[in-house]
């Protein structure tokens, strides 16, 4: 199990750094999207399946879907059409490819050798975890869905706006 887990702590970091070094979106995009999924797997070799999936669901879906949206809505015309032929290119995905390569193999190991998990000893029901979510803590989700919101009207603005990138 430890072993499961430092693959994926390693397959986490690698990704993280690549996602915050590459110049194209797109490209920062997969690797952020392979060390979500990543992190997951953290999650889940430490007992907190329930939390390994809201990572998936919520991080690697939600927000990735939105933050693709924004990446669509920016185009730029006929100049990024020219680089969207190279994203589609096989070598591009390599890197993401092998990395999560890499944790899928891990996931199905440790589900095959899977026993009971002696950390997890109180488990929280997903019942708990919404009236703490929804309860004392509102504010922050509250905030936090706004922040999102503010950093797609900027983008756009930036993007579309006077002297922006597409004008």
């Amino acid at each position: 199990m430890s072993t499961t887990f430092y693959i994926a702590a390693f397959v986490a970091l690698l990704a993280t750094l690549l996602t915050i070094t590459r110049t194209n979106g797109v490209h920062a995009l997969l690797y952020l999207i392979v060390s979500l999924l990543a992190v997951a797997l953290v999650f889940y070799t430490l007992g907190a399946g329930f939390a390994a999936a809201l990572e998936v669901i919520i991080y690697a879906g939600a927000i990735m879907v939105l933050f693709v949206f924004v990446v669509m809505m920016l185009n730029l015309g006929e100049k990024a059409a020219g680089r969207e032929a190279q994203w589609i290119a096989p070598q591009i995905w390599i890197g993401p490819s092998i990395l999560s390569a890499i944790l899928a193999l891990q996931l199905l190991l440790t589900l095959a050798h899977q026993k009971a998990w002696p950390i997890a000893q109180n488990a929280v029901p997903p019942s708990q975890v919404g009236i703490v979510l929804f309860g004392p803590y509102l504010l922050c989700v509250e905030l936090a869905s706004m922040l999102l919101l503010a950093a797609l009207v900027g983008a756009y603005h930036i993007a579309h706006g006077e002297g922006g990138i597409a004008s």
